[in-house]
């Protein structure tokens, strides 16, 4: 109940569990305090009088035993519940038991179990665990749970989201066991600020996406290249005069054919003049040293063994 944003809430509905309960015991009272109507001129006949189809009579008898005692029981049940476990507006119940608490004690359990073997791992390189089947099995399970939902289930990535599986130079940092887990553990922000007021007007821009396509032999206007070329000296700052990128500012390689944000002039406009701003979480938060060593050498066998899987050069 403490989940809600407003405190009158958990109250309310606290107030409506206690009334439910008393009437079930409200009604339960009633019931057995009901006795055998008395018709006018007739004999008792333990009949409530309500007659349907000429001869259908409803009978007065008594609850049998073992429902009403059931009945009891589970009211006496949830009276307790009440007090044991929470409910009641922001009372935490005698227990002080929470749902966020029993998970912590299930993580704190397993980390336990799984100890030994991560300490195990911890102590080899990961560059060692990359030829290792039981760390990389360990590796792919952490990485379905806590990657796969950006990079995929096969590390091939998505538009904003990188390949993790190439094998070439797209990687926008080092691809190294440090770096990688670096990156797992404190997340990564990329960011490219809007560049439409420092390349000039909608045809320079125009002008520089053609130069950038050019770069890596993608089909562009020759005579807007050639014009782009020299605005281009505005984006070079992070990805180089030959726009080769700068792997320490995550300044992509634009001269290769991997486009993580889109491929096309439109494409490349928009991020010129809009920028560009993606953030990777960090995970340390969820998972531990050694399961984040892990993690990085099955990253790092992705790239490994794994195909490039450059993205077209057609829309």
């Amino acid at each position: 109940m403490s989940d809600f944003v407003n405190g009158f809430w958990p109250w309310y509905v606290a107030a409506i569990s206690i009334a439910s309960i008393l009437a079930c015991g409200l009604l339960l009272y009633l019931a057995g305090k009901a006795s055998v109507v008395s018709h006018a001129g007739k004999a008792p006949d333990n009949t409530t009088g309500h007659v349907w189809d000429e001869n259908l009579r409803e009978l007065n008898n008594p609850l049998p035993r073992w429902w009403l005692w059931l009945f009891i029981l589970t009211i006496v049940f949830s009276l307790i519940y009440l007090v044991v476990f929470p409910g009641l507006g922001s009372f935490k119940g005698v227990s002080r038991w929470s749902t966020e608490l029993e998970h912590q004690q299930d993580v704190t359990q397993l980390r336990a179990q799984v100890a030994p073997l991560y300490a195990a791992f911890a102590a080899q390189p990961v560059e060692s665990l990359v030829n290792d089947p039981r760390a990389l099995a360990a590796g792919e399970r952490l990485f379905m749970n806590n990657c796969s939902q950006c990079h995929g289930s096969d590390g091939a990535g998505s538009k904003g989201f990188p390949n993790l599986t190439n094998v070439n130079s797209a990687w926008l940092g080092e691809r190294s066991a440090a770096h990688i887990v670096q990156t797992v553990t404190n997340g990564r922000t990329g960011m490219m600020p809007p560049m439409g007021a420092a390349v000039g007007n909608d045809a320079d821009i125009s002008a520089v996406a053609n130069y950038v396509l050019s770069l890596s032999g993608s089909p562009h206007d020759a005579g807007k290249a050639s014009a782009g070329k020299t605005k281009f000296a505005a984006c070079a700052a992070c990805h180089g005069a030959d726009g080769k990128g700068n792997k320490a500012l995550g300044a992509p390689d634009l001269s290769d054919n991997y486009w993580l944000h889109g491929w096309g002039e439109a494409a490349i406009v928009n991020a010129v003049k809009n920028g560009k701003n993606n953030v990777m979480p960090a995970q340390s938060p969820k998972l531990s040293a050694q399961q984040i060593h892990v993690v990085a050498a099955y990253v790092l066998s992705l790239s490994k063994t794994s195909v490039a899987m450059a993205a077209p050069k057609t829309p």
